[in-house]
Formats: structure tokens, sequence, C-alpha cells
């Protein structure tokens, strides 16, 4: 089981492979891939060291699997060169996810429509991946009809520029800026660039991914998306309208029950999700449950996982893994 990791060096890259070991992942040979300055460089992966290649050594190489995170030109230049070839691609850019003929996968959701054909899969937006994991089995149970979403998400969704410029501004330190504005004591109410219509890229991305992946175009979704200066993962407060009535223990249950999923709602002892605790973790954690008394069938609920393993890394080796069980490959 050959497996190139496009994008290596970059932060999700980085995360890939600590998943990948913690999961013992059945993999007998890694290409690490990432850009030509890094060509020649090494990775270390289980105590081994491994040369970075090239794009075009990496597909000479004939890998199983190819788990791109190196952005979305990169994505949308090489993904087909890589299939082309018979090795199939699990894409963490948005290049692919509304293409129609490309599925848009969490596996613990809709795995079930992947088959042996699909030979470019698209990971979902991070903060949609966090979100779905809690709504499914609600979706299931009592239909979702309105969501507001707004979201507060870590400098470490931007990438390793972000998390240096925030931190040079805690030290003093004039550098180089990933955002437009300063992000540390900030609040940034913009991530990714402004469509026509008002909404960013990001609050498009939510909107859209959710309705693909829950195939139920009927859901009525607006979001808010919001960079602020913290690390280990992105937090949303999402506002949950079904189209039929619900128990309150009911919720509680179906979340308590799901794989993946943990619920953290004890109000008494200040237990809550929060960005500090979720770091380095692969759930989803969800909790300040509680009935939104303004609006019929409505549920507030607070959702954090750290968006650079469930919301990207651990979501994309899933995919693979659930390829592997069902011998897909």
């Amino acid at each position: 089981m050959k497996v190139a990791v496009v994008g290596a060096t970059g932060m999700v890259g980085n995360v890939m492979l600590k998943v990948l070991a913690e999961r013992n992942f059945p993999l007998t040979e890694l290409v690490p891939v990432a850009s030509p300055k890094s060509i020649g460089k090494t990775v270390e992966y289980k105590g081994k060291l491994y040369p970075i290649v090239s794009m075009q050594d990496a597909i000479a190489a004939k890998p199983s699997i190819a788990l791109f995170s190196a952005g979305g030109a990169t994505s949308l230049e090489w993904a087909p060169k890589f299939a082309e070839a018979g090795i199939t691609v699990i894409d963490n850019s948005s290049a692919w996810r509304m293409d129609l003929s490309k599925k848009l996968i969490i596996p613990e959701i809709n795995g079930n429509v992947l088959g042996s054909a699909d030979k470019i899969i698209a990971n979902p937006n991070c903060s949609t991946i966090q979100m779905l994991m809690v709504l499914n089995p609600l979706h299931a149970a009592f239909g979702i009809k309105r969501l507001v979403i707004s979201t507060y998400q870590s400098v470490t969704g931007t990438g390793v520029k972000a998390v240096q410029q925030m931190e040079n501004e805690r030290a003093g330190i004039v550098g180089e800026m990933a955002y437009k504005y300063p992000i540390d004591k900030n609040a940034i109410p913009q991530i990714d660039v402004f469509t026509d219509n008002g909404y960013t890229k990001e609050e498009l991305k939510m909107m859209n991914e959710t309705r693909k992946i829950m195939q139920d175009e009927s859901i009525a979704i607006t979001a808010t998306c919001v960079r602020i200066p913290v690390m280990g993962g992105h937090s949303e407060s999402v506002n949950v309208q079904f189209k039929k009535p619900f128990d309150l223990l009911k919720v509680r249950e179906l979340l308590s029950n799901e794989a993946g999923v943990v619920l953290q709602d004890d109000l008494a002892n200040c237990i809550y999700p929060m960005p500090l605790t979720a770091m380095d973790k692969n759930e989803v954690f969800v909790g300040r449950l509680r009935r939104d008394e303004s609006a019929d069938n409505a549920l507030n609920m607070w959702i954090v996982a750290d968006n650079l393993r469930k919301g990207a890394a651990t979501n994309a080796i899933q995919i693979a893994e659930y390829l592997i069980a069902k011998q897909l490959l």
C-alpha cells in the first residue's frame, strides 16, 4: 500500500503524517510530495526519513492513494493526472467539492455513495465537516428545515503564515501579514473572498456543501464566518430549526451515541467545547444545547473541532480507510 501525501510539508500535510501513524494506517511506502523548492529534503514518518519527490515522480511511483493538501490550483492541474494513472485522489482543497461528477464525503455520513470508479474524491470544508457530524443524526430523526450558522475560526485554517502573523503581533514583531488587518486581539468577519451577493466563499461553501452531502436542496441555510486569534480548532454557533418537534433528551441521546461526536454539556461544572481542549483530537465536540424559545422546533448548539484533524487530515484518511475496508481501490 503506497500512499502519496501531496503538500507533505504544509500544515495539513504534517498532520496527515501524524494521523497516518497514529491510526496505524496499512502503509508500506510513503511518497511525500511538495513544491519544487522542497524536492530533495526529507520528511519523517514512524522514525524513517523519506525524500520529497516531484509530482511526476510521485505518479511514476504508482501509489494506490494520493492525499492532496496543496491548494485548489495544484489540485485542478494534477489530480486528473494522478487519476488517469489509476491513483485514487482524496483532495482537501475546494477544487472538486461542487463538481457534479465528484463525491463529497464524510465517511460516517455518506461513505456508502463511493464506488471503485471514483478516482477523485473531495474532502469537505473543515467547518462543514464538524457541523454535519453533529447535525446528521438529528436530521435523520427530525428533518432540518433551516440553519443559521456563525463560525469562529482558528488562524490555523489559513496556514503557517497566519499563525506566524499572530505570534509576531503578540511578540511585538513587525512581519509578513497573512491578513489585511491585525489578527491578535481582533475578529475579522471575512474568510476567503467576497462574492457578488455579499457572502464570502467560505460562507457559500458551508451552505452549498451541506445541501450536497445531506442530499437535500430544501434546507434553508445562512452563514457568517469569522476569523479569530486562536489555535486548536474552529468553533460554531449553530441554530437549527427542525421540521418535526424534538425532545431535548432525545437529542442528547442521539449525540451521545454518535460515533466521532462527544457531548460536552455539563453546565453545572462549566463543561462545554473549546478549541483549547479540542486541539489534537479527532472527535467533534458539541455542547450548550438549549431550545430556541423564539421559534418553533428550534435548537441552539455550540460545536468545536480541530480543523486540521477531523476538519482536514483525519477525514481524508478515514475516506482512505473506508476505501480499503470496502475493497474499492
